[in-house]
């Protein structure tokens, strides 16, 4: 990147060219383009997690968090009633640390390796290298998916650790006569990408806030991704049994905002620049997310605050036991990643968990009201 001018990618000029032929294309399938095109898509060619990619993510910073998280899922499989065979799936499993956490804090109840297979969801080549070489010291033999419907029916417990963000959105602008969809298009002045609004309605099933719930310049997101996917994991729970724990950074009510957001090296970046070259997102609506698993005959249990939840699993307990026989610095540095994952300055209020589960299963833990 020369300056502070973003580098037009093959991605750019290729999206430019289909504009041009067929007019503005919707935010959806911009994201779903620059997120996993498969060539130029940002996950296809990229290693985006970590201190040398753009972003990172809980289980990079403590460990703690992925045993937590083990622990939660042993006992949640124990409520099922301990299944000789089961699914333990993860959605979007990065580089295979958060799996790893949970597989050696589950070594508490062997049977529970013994009668998981492991399934990752992913798409990305490199991150499907990685996940194989961390997970190759663990006694499970991981499987890996494409499409969620490639993986076989079985009782399941599903992760998701900032999976739905990245789902793509549509967006929709107030204008005086009503809402529009916001469109991405091309810059007049500039001749790249930028953001245009559709000429007619959208269709009245789309559920958009009313005109007195809303002012002009006001933006509604929706991921029709987000209530499709959702579906699908609540027939697994519904037919098979089982939970899907999901976490990731979002809003407990459906609201107004803009939240479509990239980075890249650590720093916002324009979500328009250099498509390929910067990981895409919006903030999750928990509330949509729920609605879609009641409406599929699934329950739905919170969303809390990560910091909540993780406190109700034990984390200050679980740290303090880290940290014997710990040098001064070790030490400090175990607090100090349980605190970022949890604090309410920092992970702990912005990202929220909810449990998706079989409808006929206990309340799972962390969920107590």
């Amino acid at each position: 990147m020369s300056g502070d001018i973003p580098e037009t990618t093959p991605l750019e000029e290729r999206l430019i060219d289909l504009i041009k032929l067929k007019g503005p294309i919707t935010i959806a399938d911009y994201m779903t383009d620059a997120l996993t095109h498969p060539h130029e898509g940002y996950y296809m060619q990229s290693s985006p997690i970590g201190a040398d990619g753009d972003f990172t993510t809980a289980p990079e910073i403590s460990q703690v968090f992925g045993e937590l998280i083990g622990l939660w899922l042993v006992e949640a499989w124990q409520a099922m009633g301990s299944p000789a065979a089961f699914n333990l799936i993860e959605l979007g499993p990065g580089r295979g640390v958060l799996m790893a956490d949970i597989l050696r804090a589950a070594r508490l109840r062997p049977g529970f390796a013994k009668a998981a297979q492991v399934w990752l969801l992913e798409t990305s080549g490199r991150l499907r290298l990685e996940q194989q070489k961390r997970l190759k010291p663990t006694e499970a033999k991981p499987l890996w998916a494409d499409d969620y419907a490639d993986i076989p029916p079985a009782p399941s417990l599903i992760v998701a650790n900032e999976f739905f963000d990245c789902l793509p959105i549509r967006q929709f602008e107030r204008i005086k006569s009503g809402w529009r969809e916001r469109l991405v298009g091309l810059d007049e002045k500039t001749g790249r990408l930028g953001f245009t609004l559709g000429k007619t309605p959208p269709p009245p099933d789309y559920d958009l806030p009313s005109v007195e719930e809303s002012k002009e310049g006001d933006i509604f997101e929706i991921s029709f991704e987000t209530r499709k996917f959702a579906a699908e994991i609540c027939k697994t729970l519904i037919e098979q049994g089982g939970h899907a724990l999901i976490i990731d950074y979002g809003h407990m009510e459906r609201g107004l905002g803009d939240t479509l957001q990239a980075v890249r090296n650590h720093k916002y970046w324009p979500p328009l620049a250099s498509p390929g070259r910067a990981d895409l997102t919006a903030h999750v609506d928990f509330e949509s997310l729920a609605d879609a698993a009641i409406d599929a005959g699934a329950a739905a249990h919170g969303p809390v605050t990560q910091g909540r939840f993780l406190d109700r699993l034990g984390l200050a307990l679980r740290v303090e036991a880290l940290c014997k026989g710990q040098t001064p610095e070790n030490a400090d540095a175990i607090r100090s990643g349980a605190a970022r994952i949890a604090s309410p300055g920092a992970m702990g209020e912005i990202f929220k968990v909810m449990c998706l589960s079989a409808p006929n299963l206990p309340v799972p833990a962390g969920f107590e009201s």
